[in-house]
Protein backbone atom coordinates (compact mmCIF):
# COMPACT_ATOMS: atom_id res chain seq x y z
CA UNK A 1 0.00 0.00 0.00
CA UNK A 2 1.30 3.58 -0.26
CA UNK A 3 1.75 6.03 2.23
CA UNK A 4 -1.74 8.10 2.79
CA UNK A 5 0.40 11.50 1.16
CA UNK A 6 1.29 9.51 -1.75
CA UNK A 7 -1.77 9.91 -3.81
CA UNK A 8 -0.64 13.69 -3.60
CA UNK A 9 2.36 13.81 -4.65
CA UNK A 10 1.48 11.27 -7.69
CA UNK A 11 -0.89 13.68 -8.75
CA UNK A 12 1.72 16.43 -9.09
CA UNK A 13 4.03 13.96 -10.29
CA UNK A 14 1.75 13.10 -12.95
CA UNK A 15 0.95 16.96 -13.60
CA UNK A 16 4.42 17.87 -13.95
CA UNK A 17 5.44 15.45 -16.72
CA UNK A 18 2.11 16.11 -18.50
CA UNK A 19 3.30 19.57 -19.04
CA UNK A 20 6.85 18.68 -19.52
CA UNK A 21 6.09 15.74 -21.90
CA UNK A 22 3.89 18.40 -24.08
CA UNK A 23 6.54 21.16 -23.80
CA UNK A 24 9.29 19.41 -24.73
CA UNK A 25 7.78 17.06 -27.55
CA UNK A 26 5.01 19.32 -28.96
CA UNK A 27 4.63 22.85 -27.76
CA UNK A 28 8.26 24.71 -27.54
CA UNK A 29 8.56 23.49 -31.01
CA UNK A 30 5.34 24.65 -32.37
CA UNK A 31 4.55 27.53 -30.33
CA UNK A 32 7.93 28.87 -30.70
CA UNK A 33 7.96 28.55 -34.52
CA UNK A 34 4.47 28.87 -35.15
CA UNK A 35 3.66 31.61 -32.67
CA UNK A 36 6.16 33.21 -32.00
CA UNK A 37 8.44 33.05 -35.63
CA UNK A 38 11.60 31.44 -33.82
CA UNK A 39 13.82 29.62 -36.05
CA UNK A 40 14.44 25.84 -34.80
CA UNK A 41 18.14 26.86 -33.61
CA UNK A 42 16.72 28.94 -31.19
CA UNK A 43 13.86 26.58 -30.26
CA UNK A 44 17.03 23.97 -29.69
CA UNK A 45 18.91 26.35 -27.69
CA UNK A 46 15.57 26.82 -25.18
CA UNK A 47 15.70 22.81 -25.16
CA UNK A 48 19.24 22.61 -24.00
CA UNK A 49 18.73 25.32 -21.26
CA UNK A 50 15.74 23.29 -20.12
CA UNK A 51 18.10 20.42 -19.43
CA UNK A 52 20.92 22.57 -18.05
CA UNK A 53 19.02 23.43 -15.04
CA UNK A 54 17.24 20.71 -14.91
CA UNK A 55 20.28 18.15 -14.80
CA UNK A 56 22.06 21.07 -12.42
CA UNK A 57 19.12 20.91 -9.52
CA UNK A 58 19.69 16.81 -9.79
CA UNK A 59 23.22 17.46 -8.62
CA UNK A 60 21.55 19.50 -5.52
CA UNK A 61 18.67 18.42 -5.02
CA UNK A 62 19.95 16.16 -1.83
CA UNK A 63 22.00 19.29 -0.27
CA UNK A 64 18.31 20.47 -0.49
CA UNK A 65 16.02 18.33 0.61
CA UNK A 66 18.50 18.06 3.91
CA UNK A 67 17.97 21.30 4.03
CA UNK A 68 14.46 22.43 4.08
CA UNK A 69 10.77 20.88 3.94
CA UNK A 70 9.36 18.96 1.28
CA UNK A 71 6.87 21.51 0.89
CA UNK A 72 9.26 24.45 0.54
CA UNK A 73 11.49 22.64 -1.99
CA UNK A 74 8.43 21.38 -4.15
CA UNK A 75 6.58 24.43 -3.57
CA UNK A 76 9.12 26.65 -4.96
CA UNK A 77 10.16 24.46 -7.87
CA UNK A 78 6.82 24.73 -8.91
CA UNK A 79 6.20 28.52 -8.89
CA UNK A 80 9.64 28.66 -10.98
CA UNK A 81 8.26 26.18 -13.54
CA UNK A 82 4.82 28.18 -13.59
CA UNK A 83 7.06 31.09 -14.42
CA UNK A 84 8.77 30.03 -17.21
CA UNK A 85 5.26 28.60 -18.90
CA UNK A 86 3.94 31.81 -18.24
CA UNK A 87 6.56 33.92 -19.59
CA UNK A 88 6.16 32.02 -23.22
CA UNK A 89 3.47 34.40 -23.99
CA UNK A 90 6.11 37.43 -24.27
CA UNK A 91 8.83 35.45 -25.36
CA UNK A 92 9.20 36.56 -29.01
CA UNK A 93 12.67 37.08 -28.49
CA UNK A 94 15.41 34.72 -29.04
CA UNK A 95 16.81 35.39 -25.28
CA UNK A 96 13.45 35.34 -23.59
CA UNK A 97 12.33 32.05 -24.94
CA UNK A 98 15.89 30.23 -24.08
CA UNK A 99 15.44 31.85 -20.64
CA UNK A 100 12.08 31.02 -20.30
CA UNK A 101 12.71 27.60 -21.03
CA UNK A 102 15.48 27.49 -18.60
CA UNK A 103 13.39 29.28 -15.42
CA UNK A 104 10.87 26.10 -16.39
CA UNK A 105 13.69 23.65 -16.25
CA UNK A 106 13.97 23.94 -11.84
CA UNK A 107 10.81 22.49 -11.03
CA UNK A 108 11.28 19.15 -12.69
CA UNK A 109 13.15 16.95 -10.41
CA UNK A 110 12.27 17.80 -7.15
CA UNK A 111 9.09 16.00 -7.05
CA UNK A 112 10.25 13.35 -8.78
CA UNK A 113 12.73 12.47 -6.23
CA UNK A 114 10.88 13.02 -3.25
CA UNK A 115 8.19 10.48 -4.17
CA UNK A 116 10.99 8.17 -4.22
CA UNK A 117 11.94 8.99 -0.45
CA UNK A 118 8.04 7.60 -0.04
CA UNK A 119 8.73 4.34 -1.15
CA UNK A 120 8.70 1.22 1.01
CA UNK A 121 12.10 -0.77 1.28
CA UNK A 122 9.95 -3.85 1.92
CA UNK A 123 7.44 -3.01 -1.14
CA UNK A 124 10.18 -1.23 -3.82
CA UNK A 125 9.79 -3.19 -6.73
CA UNK A 126 5.81 -2.88 -6.98
CA UNK A 127 6.20 1.43 -6.05
CA UNK A 128 8.94 1.91 -8.02
CA UNK A 129 6.86 -0.29 -11.35
CA UNK A 130 3.92 2.44 -10.04
CA UNK A 131 5.71 5.64 -10.21
CA UNK A 132 7.58 4.78 -13.50
CA UNK A 133 4.27 4.00 -15.12
CA UNK A 134 3.06 7.33 -13.60
CA UNK A 135 5.89 9.31 -15.14
CA UNK A 136 5.50 7.79 -18.24
CA UNK A 137 2.17 7.68 -18.36
CA UNK A 138 2.37 11.31 -17.70
CA UNK A 139 5.65 12.05 -20.48
CA UNK A 140 3.19 10.20 -22.83
CA UNK A 141 -0.33 11.72 -22.86
CA UNK A 142 0.84 15.30 -22.36
CA UNK A 143 2.14 16.02 -25.74
CA UNK A 144 -0.79 13.35 -27.19
CA UNK A 145 -3.58 15.74 -25.64
CA UNK A 146 -1.38 18.81 -26.34
CA UNK A 147 -1.29 18.13 -30.35
CA UNK A 148 -4.88 17.80 -30.15
CA UNK A 149 -5.28 21.94 -28.82
CA UNK A 150 -2.83 22.77 -31.27
CA UNK A 151 -4.94 21.91 -34.01
CA UNK A 152 -7.71 24.06 -32.91
CA UNK A 153 -5.80 27.06 -31.15
CA UNK A 154 -2.63 28.21 -30.30
CA UNK A 155 -3.59 30.48 -27.97
CA UNK A 156 -6.20 27.66 -26.05
CA UNK A 157 -2.90 25.70 -26.23
CA UNK A 158 -0.85 27.91 -23.86
CA UNK A 159 -3.60 28.40 -21.55
CA UNK A 160 -4.12 25.02 -20.97
CA UNK A 161 -0.25 24.37 -20.36
CA UNK A 162 -0.56 27.50 -18.06
CA UNK A 163 -3.82 26.33 -15.99
CA UNK A 164 -2.37 22.76 -15.38
CA UNK A 165 0.99 23.88 -14.34
CA UNK A 166 -1.13 26.24 -12.16
CA UNK A 167 -2.69 23.09 -10.63
CA UNK A 168 0.35 21.44 -9.67
CA UNK A 169 1.57 24.49 -7.59
CA UNK A 170 -1.68 25.00 -5.58
CA UNK A 171 -1.51 20.98 -4.89
CA UNK A 172 2.25 21.54 -3.59
CA UNK A 173 1.14 24.21 -0.96
CA UNK A 174 -0.91 21.26 0.78
CA UNK A 175 2.15 19.33 1.14
CA UNK A 176 3.15 18.68 4.99
CA UNK A 177 6.28 19.92 6.26
CA UNK A 178 8.85 18.75 7.86
CA UNK A 179 11.92 17.04 6.30
CA UNK A 180 10.87 12.98 6.11
CA UNK A 181 14.46 12.95 3.79
CA UNK A 182 17.05 10.76 5.00
CA UNK A 183 20.68 11.41 4.00
CA UNK A 184 23.49 9.67 3.72
CA UNK A 185 26.02 11.04 6.16
CA UNK A 186 29.28 9.67 4.30
CA UNK A 187 31.52 12.42 3.81
CA UNK A 188 31.22 14.41 0.61
CA UNK A 189 34.77 13.83 -0.42
CA UNK A 190 34.74 9.74 0.27
CA UNK A 191 31.61 9.77 -1.84
CA UNK A 192 33.54 11.71 -5.04
CA UNK A 193 36.22 9.30 -4.34
CA UNK A 194 34.23 5.99 -4.62
CA UNK A 195 32.31 7.82 -7.81
CA UNK A 196 35.51 8.29 -9.31
CA UNK A 197 36.22 5.05 -8.67
CA UNK A 198 32.81 3.80 -10.43
CA UNK A 199 33.52 6.23 -13.44
CA UNK A 200 36.51 4.76 -14.43
CA UNK A 201 35.32 1.12 -14.16
CA UNK A 202 32.55 2.26 -16.34
CA UNK A 203 34.32 3.91 -19.13
CA UNK A 204 33.12 1.67 -21.71
CA UNK A 205 29.92 2.53 -21.13
CA UNK A 206 30.46 6.56 -21.24
CA UNK A 207 30.24 6.65 -25.31
CA UNK A 208 26.90 4.88 -25.30
CA UNK A 209 25.65 7.39 -22.68
CA UNK A 210 26.53 10.12 -24.36
CA UNK A 211 25.44 9.43 -27.77
CA UNK A 212 22.01 8.11 -26.99
CA UNK A 213 20.93 11.09 -25.01
CA UNK A 214 22.99 12.97 -28.08
CA UNK A 215 20.50 11.09 -30.70
CA UNK A 216 17.44 11.57 -28.67
CA UNK A 217 18.38 15.41 -27.71
CA UNK A 218 18.72 16.10 -31.41
CA UNK A 219 15.09 15.15 -32.68
CA UNK A 220 13.09 16.79 -29.96
CA UNK A 221 13.61 20.45 -31.36
CA UNK A 222 12.71 18.91 -35.01
CA UNK A 223 9.82 16.37 -34.67
CA UNK A 224 6.66 18.03 -34.78
CA UNK A 225 7.72 20.28 -38.08
CA UNK A 226 9.31 17.41 -39.48
CA UNK A 227 5.65 15.44 -38.92
CA UNK A 228 4.13 18.41 -40.54
CA UNK A 229 6.85 19.44 -43.41
CA UNK A 230 8.03 15.86 -43.59
CA UNK A 231 5.40 13.47 -43.49
CA UNK A 232 2.09 15.72 -44.47
CA UNK A 233 0.72 14.62 -41.00
CA UNK A 234 -1.72 16.61 -38.92
CA UNK A 235 -1.48 17.34 -35.58
CA UNK A 236 -3.62 15.09 -34.78
CA UNK A 237 -2.17 12.35 -36.59
CA UNK A 238 0.94 13.47 -34.53
CA UNK A 239 -1.01 12.54 -31.62
CA UNK A 240 -2.04 8.85 -33.51
CA UNK A 241 1.88 8.18 -33.46
CA UNK A 242 2.54 9.07 -29.83
CA UNK A 243 -0.17 7.47 -28.77
CA UNK A 244 0.62 4.23 -30.93
CA UNK A 245 4.70 4.87 -29.48
CA UNK A 246 3.93 5.13 -25.94
CA UNK A 247 1.27 2.75 -25.77
CA UNK A 248 3.28 -0.26 -27.42
CA UNK A 249 6.03 1.16 -25.23
CA UNK A 250 4.27 0.75 -21.64
CA UNK A 251 3.17 -2.78 -22.52
CA UNK A 252 5.95 -4.11 -23.45
CA UNK A 253 8.53 -3.02 -21.18
CA UNK A 254 6.99 -5.54 -18.15
CA UNK A 255 7.65 -8.25 -20.96
CA UNK A 256 11.04 -7.13 -22.95
CA UNK A 257 11.92 -6.61 -19.05
CA UNK A 258 11.95 -10.56 -18.08
CA UNK A 259 12.84 -11.55 -21.60
CA UNK A 260 16.32 -9.38 -21.28
CA UNK A 261 16.98 -10.62 -17.37
CA UNK A 262 16.01 -14.50 -19.00
CA UNK A 263 18.26 -14.05 -22.37
CA UNK A 264 20.75 -11.40 -21.59
CA UNK A 265 20.92 -7.64 -21.58
CA UNK A 266 23.42 -7.36 -24.42
CA UNK A 267 21.21 -8.37 -27.61
CA UNK A 268 18.00 -6.01 -26.22
CA UNK A 269 20.55 -3.19 -26.42
CA UNK A 270 21.97 -4.14 -29.70
CA UNK A 271 18.56 -5.03 -31.79
CA UNK A 272 16.81 -2.18 -29.93
CA UNK A 273 19.39 0.45 -30.86
CA UNK A 274 19.82 -0.97 -34.55
CA UNK A 275 16.05 -1.18 -34.97
CA UNK A 276 15.84 2.74 -33.52
CA UNK A 277 18.29 4.09 -36.63
CA UNK A 278 16.88 1.80 -39.29
CA UNK A 279 13.19 3.38 -38.45
CA UNK A 280 14.80 6.93 -38.22
CA UNK A 281 16.43 6.37 -42.09
CA UNK A 282 13.07 5.17 -42.90
CA UNK A 283 10.99 7.69 -41.90
CA UNK A 284 13.26 10.29 -44.23
CA UNK A 285 12.01 8.84 -47.39
CA UNK A 286 8.62 10.14 -46.46
CA UNK A 287 6.66 7.28 -45.92
CA UNK A 288 2.73 7.30 -45.86
CA UNK A 289 0.03 7.51 -43.15
CA UNK A 290 -0.10 3.98 -42.73
CA UNK A 291 3.62 2.85 -43.14
CA UNK A 292 4.34 5.72 -40.89
CA UNK A 293 2.09 3.70 -38.11
CA UNK A 294 3.86 1.19 -38.59
CA UNK A 295 7.15 2.52 -38.08
CA UNK A 296 5.59 4.31 -34.36
CA UNK A 297 4.82 0.64 -33.69
CA UNK A 298 8.50 -0.39 -33.96
CA UNK A 299 10.03 2.73 -32.14
CA UNK A 300 7.80 2.03 -29.14
CA UNK A 301 8.65 -1.99 -28.99
CA UNK A 302 12.04 -0.86 -29.54
CA UNK A 303 12.44 1.16 -26.29
CA UNK A 304 10.70 -0.92 -24.48
CA UNK A 305 12.99 -3.60 -25.48
CA UNK A 306 15.55 -1.04 -24.49
CA UNK A 307 15.09 0.73 -21.69
CA UNK A 308 15.18 -2.11 -18.80
CA UNK A 309 18.45 -4.25 -20.26
CA UNK A 310 19.79 -0.39 -20.17
CA UNK A 311 18.92 0.50 -17.02
CA UNK A 312 20.02 -2.92 -15.22
CA UNK A 313 23.21 -2.24 -16.44
CA UNK A 314 23.67 1.15 -15.47
CA UNK A 315 22.30 0.11 -12.15
CA UNK A 316 25.63 -2.53 -11.95
CA UNK A 317 27.51 0.96 -11.24
CA UNK A 318 25.71 2.77 -8.86
CA UNK A 319 28.19 2.51 -5.65
CA UNK A 320 26.07 1.30 -2.51
CA UNK A 321 25.25 3.49 0.16
CA UNK A 322 25.62 7.04 -2.49
CA UNK A 323 22.75 6.48 -5.25
CA UNK A 324 21.37 10.12 -4.39
CA UNK A 325 25.42 11.47 -5.46
CA UNK A 326 25.52 8.84 -7.56
CA UNK A 327 22.72 9.28 -9.81
CA UNK A 328 23.60 12.90 -9.58
CA UNK A 329 26.70 12.03 -11.21
CA UNK A 330 25.21 9.46 -13.59
CA UNK A 331 22.47 11.71 -14.80
CA UNK A 332 24.58 14.75 -15.75
CA UNK A 333 27.35 12.19 -17.80
CA UNK A 334 23.87 10.96 -19.62
CA UNK A 335 22.70 14.32 -19.93
CA UNK A 336 25.75 16.07 -21.79
CA UNK A 337 24.10 14.48 -25.18
CA UNK A 338 20.78 16.23 -24.36
CA UNK A 339 22.10 19.16 -23.64
CA UNK A 340 23.82 19.75 -26.96
CA UNK A 341 21.93 17.50 -29.07
CA UNK A 342 19.19 19.89 -28.69
CA UNK A 343 21.38 22.83 -30.05
CA UNK A 344 23.07 20.59 -32.72
CA UNK A 345 19.30 19.55 -34.10
CA UNK A 346 18.38 22.89 -34.31
CA UNK A 347 21.20 24.17 -36.45
CA UNK A 348 21.40 21.76 -38.58
CA UNK A 349 17.39 21.85 -39.61
CA UNK A 350 17.90 25.52 -39.78
CA UNK A 351 20.79 25.53 -42.54
CA UNK A 352 19.45 22.45 -43.60
CA UNK A 353 16.35 20.24 -43.41
CA UNK A 354 14.42 18.41 -40.53
CA UNK A 355 15.26 15.20 -42.58
CA UNK A 356 18.59 15.74 -42.52
CA UNK A 357 18.65 16.02 -38.40
CA UNK A 358 16.56 12.86 -38.53
CA UNK A 359 19.42 10.52 -40.68
CA UNK A 360 21.96 11.62 -38.65
CA UNK A 361 20.19 10.46 -35.42
CA UNK A 362 19.36 7.67 -37.25
CA UNK A 363 23.44 6.88 -38.16
CA UNK A 364 23.97 7.56 -34.40
CA UNK A 365 21.48 5.13 -32.98
CA UNK A 366 23.10 2.54 -35.74
CA UNK A 367 27.17 3.25 -34.44
CA UNK A 368 25.61 2.71 -30.74
CA UNK A 369 24.13 -0.77 -31.63
CA UNK A 370 27.49 -1.28 -33.26
CA UNK A 371 29.02 -0.47 -30.10
CA UNK A 372 27.06 -2.40 -27.89
CA UNK A 373 28.06 -6.05 -30.21
CA UNK A 374 31.67 -4.92 -29.11
CA UNK A 375 31.17 -4.14 -25.16
CA UNK A 376 32.48 -6.11 -22.66
CA UNK A 377 30.20 -9.11 -22.05
CA UNK A 378 31.24 -9.14 -18.07
CA UNK A 379 29.86 -5.73 -17.77
CA UNK A 380 26.70 -7.87 -18.63
CA UNK A 381 26.91 -10.28 -16.75
CA UNK A 382 26.87 -8.08 -13.54
CA UNK A 383 23.84 -8.66 -11.05
CA UNK A 384 21.52 -5.65 -11.03
CA UNK A 385 17.84 -5.13 -10.24
CA UNK A 386 15.54 -4.09 -12.68
CA UNK A 387 14.30 -0.70 -12.49
CA UNK A 388 16.10 0.14 -9.50
CA UNK A 389 14.99 3.36 -7.57
CA UNK A 390 18.25 5.00 -8.24
CA UNK A 391 18.09 4.43 -11.96
CA UNK A 392 14.68 6.28 -11.35
CA UNK A 393 16.36 9.25 -10.23
CA UNK A 394 18.07 10.44 -13.40
CA UNK A 395 14.52 11.34 -14.50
Amino acid sequence: MLQSDMLLYLTILYLIEFVRGAALISFLPIYGNKALGLDLDVIGAAITAHYVTDTGLKLAIGYLLDRFSIRTIVAVGSTFSLAGIAALQFADVPWVFITAAAIYGVGISPIWIVCLTKVKEDQRATQMGFLYTIWLVGMGSGPVVINLLLDYSLELTYWVMTGISLAAWLLSLFIKGGRSVHIDTVPFGKQLAILGSRLREMRPLLPGMILQTLGAGMLLPILPTFAVNGLGLTATHYSILLIIGGGCTVIGLIPMGKLSDSFGKKWFLIVGFLAFGIVLFALTQHPPLGLALFWAFVLGVSYAAVLPAWNALLATFVPPGQQGLGWGVFSTVEGIGGIIGPIIGGFIATRYAEASVIGLAGILFILISIFYVFFPIRLFNSEAGPLSAATEETK
